[in-house]
């Protein structure tokens, strides 16, 4: 029987919640995110791997935003595929230095070869973290970040940012 992720669960719930504000919201820019990253997986120590990804955000509220993250890690004979929800939430966002704490839920996916075969798995994921953004104009924007996440993770990267529309 296939395992099942209570956070999957959860988001529908959470995007029904949000839509309204996001409705109303004011600040209906769409936000684009660049990301690179390291990320160490927990094994016999430390597995470290390379990340690229992107995510777009939109505005809910002054301070809240909502929107999608795709990543690509590749490792030594496999690769990973992470794809979640993400819920954003900034603390200055009308300051050049803008400090946001971030929490997503979605899907995980993993390729493998092994002894000369193609293995495929997917499970649930969720991440979560924080960083410090920073205004290089009125639309772009570069910061840091550092997360946790399952499969268990630590990922620290940088990520520069643009806003598309008003």
């Amino acid at each position: 029987m296939p395992r099942s992720f209570p956070g999957l669960r959860v988001w529908p719930i959470v995007a029904l919640l949000a839509w309204p504000a996001a409705l109303e919201a004011r600040q209906t820019a769409l936000r684009v995110d660049l990301t690179a990253a390291w990320v160490g997986f927990a094994d016999d120590g430390i597995v470290s791997e390379a990340l690229v990804g992107g995510a777009a955000r939109w505005r809910l509220t002054r301070r809240i935003s909502l929107g999608p993250e795709a990543v690509f890690i590749q490792g030594d004979n496999h690769s990973h595929f992470v794809l979640t929800g993400n819920l954003t939430f900034d603390f200055t966002p009308a300051g050049v230095v803008q400090p946001f704490v971030v929490v997503g839920a979605g899907l995980f996916q993993t390729r493998e070869s092994f002894t000369g075969e193609n293995f495929t798995s997917s499970e649930g994921a969720f991440t979560v973290g924080g960083g410090v953004r920073g205004r290089i104009t009125d639309r772009v924007s570069a910061g840091v970040d550092a997360r946790v996440g399952w499969e268990p993770h630590l990922r620290i990267g940088g990520t520069v940012g643009i806003r598309l529309g008003r």
